[in-house]
């Protein structure tokens, strides 16, 4: 019996264009990446859907949350 694709969950398939981004340069390393409201817009998801998907890269390693936003890589010492 083959086992049948599962369907990639919303928010991931956004974190995974999101990371893309990222891996290919159009998001630099300290560098804001867009806010909720702008992935929402762009992808036409729900707030909570862009919110999970940017936790999905803060998990990743990808990017970090500071009071005044989320930005690409690492937070610096």
């Amino acid at each position: 019996m083959a086992a049948r694709p599962v369907p990639v969950p919303v928010y991931r398939q956004v974190a995974n264009i999101l990371a893309g981004r990222i891996s290919n340069g159009d998001l630099a390393a300290h560098r804001p990446i867009p806010s909720e409201a702008a992935i929402v817009q762009e992808f036409g998801v729900a707030r909570g859907t862009a919110r999970r998907a940017v936790a999905e890269l803060r998990e990743r390693g990808l990017v970090y949350t500071v009071p005044r936003g989320t930005y690409v890589g690492q937070p610096e010492a």
